[in-house]
């Protein structure tokens, strides 16, 4: 038995030992990797600093002949100090997770985490223990600041549930009171329509007293609606395309319609950060995939160009069909697609575009109808223009729009609209009213309004963060704004101190980004006043300064000028 246990203690110390240094060579072969890039790019971004202007990708270029207007997008690179030290953190809290793990093994330390009953312990695991290695011993420490309980309409501001721990977030218990008029920094609230009183409010509450909640069954049995066919008339003529469909779910509306219009002997090329609903779609499809850099038009053409040249492997057959798959603004970086691009390659190597919409649509373009209207381009250059209403439009649900044959095609191949539940008749309604707003239908200048108050916080608060001296990413129109907080403890700590300023923000960090690319992730709304924004601004200064976080090295305004000065600057 001495022997037995012996042998099972040097087993499981080899197994994790094994397992550490696997990982720190991976660690390690990342830092190496990072230091010589930018021993690389350390003359160039020296002169751009200098110069003191907004970093631009200096490794994706563009052709200016097709932007009828400027197109600035931020990424300035991380610094090297900040790369290393952020390593040596993940490093470090690797070290203690396997440490951790190893006295856990023993019963040293108390198990918290779920594992196999005793019945079942020669099984194959259904939860592998690596595989949730992350979330067992570094998420963890900073799991108190996602899932927060709110409790009223997620507006420009909200009331949260206020949540405390025994266990060092392993279990949270409820202490009774109600964190009262939080910011709402967060939320996909755009154009401010997630409100319970006004037109649209109003409207859904008429619909439900005319329909009531549930359909109860699908479009193509007993669940389509006239007010559903009304919705999906006004997206049609909101996009400027033949026709349109709307889906009770967004995330479906990606997953479960890629697989309808691709499969085998089909090409698929997605940009490399693309949403996950759309990664699903593309491996689901059966479809070849193959990813291009983001938002980078060479890497695009290569992929293309070799496509066409070289066909399917093995056989080199042509392909299929050829489908482009991008998104209008790109929900983790804040930049936008270089839609006239991609629309002229798209022609040249005959290929097919989809569009996913979900954060551009409403949020950009002077009539608020996305990236296409942005770029002031034709709707009908783009083959499948997707969206969702869960954002700018306080709803839920998402729609395909295109060539009618397009979408008759899809009312009887698409999962999504064969076999789900239809849309919720009042959530359809909120769509229709805050969609002819947005058009101006409905009799005031309500919508243009909305649009125009967007616009101008995201360039204020953008501009501000800016000269606060804190690294954006991000095009200078987009109203996802990450702010890049690098090192893992910093995550969890600047939620926390935002919190106590009662200011509510999300945090994000590996394995949704980089490893060294942790953020904090700013949605600006319509519906943030002035006031808002310059209280959230204060909180940001200071929590910045007791963090640590202004990398950046453009130079600032002059203290004459700083980040808080009369709001006069906004208006030159």
């Amino acid at each position: 038995m001495f022997e037995m246990t012996i042998f099972l203690y040097l087993f499981f110390f080899c197994q994790h030992f094994t397992m550490l240094l696997l990982l720190l060579y991976i660690c390690a072969t990342k830092l190496f990797g990072f230091i010589f890039k930018c021993i690389g790019l350390k003359r160039k971004t020296a002169e751009e600093y200098d110069k003191g202007s907004i970093i631009k990708n200096p490794n994706v270029p563009h052709n200016p002949s097709l932007y009828k207007k400027p197109f600035v997008e931020s990424f300035e690179e991380t610094p090297l100090m900040v790369a290393v030290l952020t390593y040596m953190g993940y490093g470090i809290l690797t070290i203690f997770g396997y440490l951790r793990d190893f006295l856990r093994q023993w019963n040293i330390e108390k198990r918290h985490i779920a594992r196999e009953r005793d019945e079942q312990k020669d099984f194959v695991p259904l939860y592998q223990d690596f595989e949730n290695f992350y979330n067992r011993n570094l998420y963890i420490r900073i799991r108190d600041n996602w899932n927060r309980p709110v409790c009223s309409v997620p507006g420009p501001k909200m009331d949260l549930i206020e949540r405390s721990t025994p266990n060092y977030n392993w279990t949270f218990e409820y202490t009774g009171r109600v964190l009262k008029d939080v910011l709402n920094l967060g939320s996909y609230n755009y154009l401010g329509f997630a409100e319970n009183k006004g037109p649209c409010a109003d409207a859904a509450i008429e619909a439900t007293q005319a329909y009531g909640v549930g359909v109860g069954s699908t479009r193509c049995e007993m669940g389509n609606l006239d007010i559903h066919e009304e919705l999906e008339q006004l997206v049609a003529r909101f996009l400027g395309v033949e026709s349109s469909m709307a889906f009770g779910m967004g995330f479906a509306t990606n997953s479960m319609n890629i697989p309808a219009l691709t499969g085998k002997g089909c090409l698929i090329l997605s940009d490399e950060l693309n949403h996950a609903s759309l990664v699903l779609g593309a491996r689901l499809s059966s479809s070849t995939i193959r990813v291009f850099k983001h938002n980078n038009m060479q890497s695009l053409e290569k992929l293309l160009r070799d496509a066409i040249v070289h066909g399917q492997p093995r056989t080199h057959r042509p392909w299929k069909k050829i489908l482009i798959v991008v998104e209008g603004i790109y929900s983790m970086e804040g930049s936008i697609v270089r839609l006239p691009e991609i629309i002229a390659l798209k022609k040249h190597y005959k290929a097919y575009l989809y569009l996913d919409e979900a954060h551009s649509i409403g949020a950009l373009g002077p009539n608020g109808k996305g990236v296409v209207d942005y770029f002031g381009l034709d709707p009908k250059d783009v083959d499948i223009m997707m969206g969702t209403f869960t954002k700018s439009f306080g709803a839920a649900g998402g729609y395909i729009g295109g060539k009618k044959e397009l979408i008759d095609y899809l009312r009887c191949h698409s999962h999504s609209a064969v076999y789900a539940t239809s849309m919720s008749p009042p959530v359809a309604q909120q769509i229709i009213t805050s969609m002819k707003i947005i058009m101006g239908e409905d009799g005031t200048t309500l919508g243009a309004d909305r649009l125009r108050q967007l616009h101008e916080n995201t360039t204020y608060f953008r501009r501000k963060l800016h000269d606060m001296g804190l690294i954006i990413y991000g095009n200078e129109d987009s109203p996802v704004i990450p702010m890049m907080l690098y090192m893992p403890a910093k995550i969890g700590a600047f939620g926390r101190q935002m919190l106590k300023k009662n200011i509510g923000i999300v945090g994000v960090g590996f394995p949704a980004t980089p490893i060294i690319e942790s953020r904090a992730r700013f949605c600006v709304s319509a519906a943030h006043t002035r006031e808002m924004l310059n209280t959230a601004l204060d909180a940001i200064n200071e929590v910045g300064d007791l963090l640590q976080l202004k990398y950046s090295r453009r130079e600032r305004p002059l203290p004459s000028l700083g980040w808080m000065s009369d709001e006069s600057l906004l208006k030159d």
